[in-house]
């Protein structure tokens, strides 16, 4: 065994025992840590309270003496939490997080010092943008960018840093974020979501998207995976031989959870409870060392803010545990990877959700017209959505048999086809009275009925409806959720949009009444979008054939799934629901076409380092050793060694045309990434996914078969079976 490897097995094994704090109730702990509204009562006055609290609801704008009021309400709160610093925390097109600390400390006269942090520090910063993604939107030179505070998402305090959540602009008004696109496709769903609402009350005030994430990921000892480059450099193993038991026994999923990823687990639910996160599950997942999390439905915004915050809190509390969090969706070949199933409805005043039926004819057409409205969306949208979930980590795992596939399909179970298969044949124009009936009675009345008992689950469909909510599958477990969240948003926003217009176009003009306007236009969308509903086995042969006939696409790279970005139709679309101006989409377009590109260089990197400054020699080695066991047993037997020798001389070379295949395909490798520097943009992404990505198997196969020929004390990296069955 090589020296990293045994070391870093011995750092494994000799760790004490377990300790695992006595805990407080979770309803205690919950919110400790967060600037919310029963903070803000006690910490603000009236009318300060009030103020923030129509920002949040309505959103007003909040005077410069309110906010003030606030900044020193806040300032306190934070130092009595232990605070000594402030940060607008924010989400750059990095797809993390940032921030710059400040301390609250100011000297005065040189002599004296006091804790200061007012309004204008509160609601805006100016960082320096220069070094953070831009997609063109301005010149390095200029490094101009502001923050401004976004008060639907509270501010917390982690460690001693006052958090304050933040968009972040260009000096020119353009988002450099995740965020403020977010909140604008959020304001748009509002706006539109309630105006078909007001079909079916009157009343309805605020409609808010919803998002309940189910973030998937590995626990691997850091020691371990510290002892490999490529999980040091690149989140996923570049090599590695499968080991002999895998996943294939399913003995791991929902099995008891190991002891030290329980701990890390107890630990890190207790730093989302003050942190306001309101995790509720943990369980095992289906790879060796892999698990899940998943917390209670909340407002989208906050639900993103959230999981962004999750991921930085798991890489600190993974280190406390001596793990490594790995949120890469493939980070181990043969397995499973790793997810962020983007579970989604709409949510009327905070207590009716659009999207679960209710006890009335009235409330299930309600369902229905968000319901349908929903599918036709994403038909209309379907590449667009694909777009969103569209990564050099996603490309890895989507379609593997084990995630959904690059085509976006609907499943919404055999029972609900059933009643929109019904309505699909209800009579075109006015409706008779027994109609009416027999419509409501008989079909819409049905519908709790038929909910109640439907648990129709479909591993394999992207975009699936599991009861009361969609639930977008393909989004991969590192990805920031505010992008799939965006485009959702917009789209559905734009659906309800049109709709509305064609509602209210048949009421005025065919004098049909609200109910038969209603029924009249969901007809037409349920026969409009029903190519993209499919309830079938998604990774069945046919199903390709299928969609294809269907006129659904099947962008399996990313640079296939991004090109719809910048479709004219895409940027009209974004303009007109107030999302994104044209410049905004550009820049997306272009900072992603560029990730992809330096993540694959990247990764040939390290790969090409690997391969010849580690495996390369390390087989020489044991080559070396075979050939001096040859010739000791040339010297011993002399003419008859070659039948003795026979199986040593067969290994000899085998070894020797792997590290030939190896410097060819490596160096070949290299030519094509010198080769890339001809290229920018979107043929640079292809040239790195279809002129270099080959390469990456290739070189993998025959390093993979050295593992399996080379003494084990030999071999540099540390294995498979080591990195995912070390408890």
């Amino acid at each position: 065994m090589s020296i990293i490897r045994f070391n870093a097995i011995k750092e494994t094994l000799k760790r004490g025992p377990l300790k695992v704090n006595q805990q407080e109730k979770r309803s205690t702990l919950f919110g400790k840590n967060v600037f919310n509204k029963y903070a803000m009562q006690q910490y603000l006055t009236r009318a300060a309270y009030e103020s923030v609290m129509n920002a949040i609801d309505h959103g007003t704008k909040i005077d410069r003496k309110i906010a003030d009021q606030v900044a020193v309400s806040m300032k306190d709160w934070a130092i009595s939490k232990g605070a000594t610093h402030y940060t607008h925390w924010f989400q750059p097109l990095t797809g993390a997080t940032a921030e710059k600390h400040d301390a609250f400390f100011e000297s005065i006269n040189g002599s004296l010092a006091m804790e200061k942090f007012d309004g204008e520090q509160l609601v805006q910063q100016e960082p320096d943008a220069s070094s953070f993604p831009n997609g063109g939107i301005r010149n390095t030179f200029e490094a101009r960018g502001y923050t401004a505070w976004d008060p639907t998402s509270p501010a917390f305090v982690y460690e001693t840093t006052l958090c304050i959540p933040t968009i972040f602009v260009a000096y020119t008004g353009e988002a450099l974020d995740n965020k403020t696109p977010l909140l604008r496709a959020l304001q748009a769903i509002d706006t539109h979501a309630t105006a078909v609402c007001k079909y079916f009350d009157k009343n309805a005030n605020k409609v808010s998207a919803t998002l309940g994430w189910e973030q998937e990921f590995f626990l691997i000892d850091d020691a371990l995976a510290n002892s490999r480059p490529d999980l040091q450099l690149t989140g996923r193993t570049l090599l590695g031989h499968s080991p002999a038991k895998g996943q294939q026994l399913d003995d791991h999923y929902f099995g008891i959870i190991p002891a030290r990823a329980m701990a890390f687990m107890q630990d890190l639910e207790e730093e989302c409870m003050v942190l306001g996160i309101p995790v509720k599950t943990r369980h095992n997942e289906v790879a060796p060392n892999q698990f899940e999390i998943a917390p209670i439905f909340e407002e989208a915004n906050l639900a993103v803010d959230h999981n962004s915050l999750l991921m930085d809190v798991m890489h600190k509390v993974s280190k406390r545990h001596q793990f490594k969090v790995l949120f890469h969706e493939k980070p181990f070949f043969g397995i499973n990877g790793s997810g962020k199933h983007n579970n989604w409805s709409l949510s009327l005043d905070n207590k009716t959700n659009l999207l679960s039926p209710g006890k009335t004819p009235m409330k299930n057409l309600q369902f229905l017209t968000f319901f349908i409205n929903t599918i036709k969306a994403v038909y209309e949208h379907e590449e667009l959505l694909r777009s969103s979930v569209a990564s050099a980590g996603n490309e890895c795992r989507l379609g593997s048999n084990e995630a959904p596939l690059p085509i976006l399909s609907v499943f919404i179970g055999s029972q609900l086809s059933a009643v929109l298969d019904e309505l699909e044949n209800v009579t075109k124009g006015k409706l008779s009275p027994q109609e009416k009936t027999d419509l409501k009675l008989n079909i819409i009345g049905k519908i709790p009925e038929i909910l109640l008992d439907n648990t129709d689950r479909n591993r394999t469909s992207p975009f699936a409806f599991t009861g009361n909510k969609f639930e977008f599958r393909a989004v991969g477990a590192q990805e920031n959720c505010a992008s799939p969240m965006t485009v959702l948003n917009t789209i559905v926003a734009k659906q309800l949009k049109d709709f509305k217009v064609e509602v209210d176009t048949l009421i005025e003009i065919k004098r049909l009444k609200k109910d038969e306007a209603v029924f009249n236009v969901l007809r037409e969308y349920i026969k409009a979008s029903k190519n993209i509903r499919f309830e079938g086995d998604g990774y069945s042969k046919t199903w390709e054939k299928e969609a294809k006939k269907r006129g659904l696409s099947n962008n399996k790279t990313t640079p296939a799934a991004l090109k719809i970005k910048i479709d004219k139709k895409v940027i009209a679309l974004y303009k007109e629901m107030d999302v994104m101006s044209p410049v905004e989409v550009e820049a997306r377009y272009e900072i992603k076409l560029q990730e992809y590109s330096k993540k694959l260089q990247i990764e040939s990197r390290v790969l090409g380092d690997i391969a010849r400054n580690h495996v390369v020699p390390t087989a020489i080695i044991y080559q070396n050793t075979l050939l001096e066991n040859t010739k000791n047993l040339k010297e011993i037997f002399g003419a008859d060694f070659k039948n003795i020798a026979k199986e040593q001389i067969e290994l000899i070379m085998v070894i020797s045309r792997h590290i030939t295949e190896i410097n060819a395909l490596t160096i070949k490798m290299i030519e094509e990434r010198k080769n890339a520097d001809n290229f920018s943009g979107l043929k640079l992404a292809e040239h790195y996914c279809y002129k270099l990505k080959p390469f990456f198997e290739q070189i993998r196969f025959h390093c993979d078969q050295l593992e399996t020929m080379v003494d084990d004390n030999l071999w540099p990296i540390t294995k498979y079976r080591e990195l995912l069955f070390t408890k």
